[in-house]
């Protein structure tokens, strides 16, 4: 069963910045859209970013727009989510998946967790002072 492996994870303070790391299945970043998503207990898991395999478009959630930098290395086979000026309200555990119907990402508004697959078992990520 394929699975995405996250980390890069830990405890910063507010301001800080920490980058993720996913590595995904080999030809993922050839066929499928790749979505970093982010879900607090009790929360339904939420659409942070998403990185087309088609063009290498990226998409982001209003909430991360300007602080989060979605990338990846193809050889690799990693995709990464760089985050900036981090806020108490980013605390959540993150997760990367594949979209395994679409080669482009949908708007962030748009993007469904349920459509998504090969999910890890996340990295938590805290900010705090």
């Amino acid at each position: 069963q394929v699975q995405f492996v996250e980390s890069g994870g830990g405890l910063v303070q507010p301001g800080g910045s920490l980058s993720l790391s996913c590595v995904v299945s080999e030809f993922a970043l050839d066929y499928y859209a790749i979505g970093w998503f982010r879900q607090a207990p009790g929360k339904e898991r939420e659409g942070v970013s998403c990185l087309s395999s088609s063009d290498g478009s990226t998409y982001y959630a209003d909430s991360v727009k300007g602080r989060f930098t979605v990338s990846r290395d193809k050889a690799k086979n990693v995709v990464y989510l760089q985050m900036s000026s981090l806020k108490p309200e980013d605390t959540d555990v993150y997760y990367c998946a594949a979209n395994l119907m679409r080669r482009r990402c949908t708007e962030l508004s748009e993007t469904r967790a349920y459509e998504y697959s090969y999910w890890g078992q996340g990295t938590q990520v805290t900010v705090s002072s």
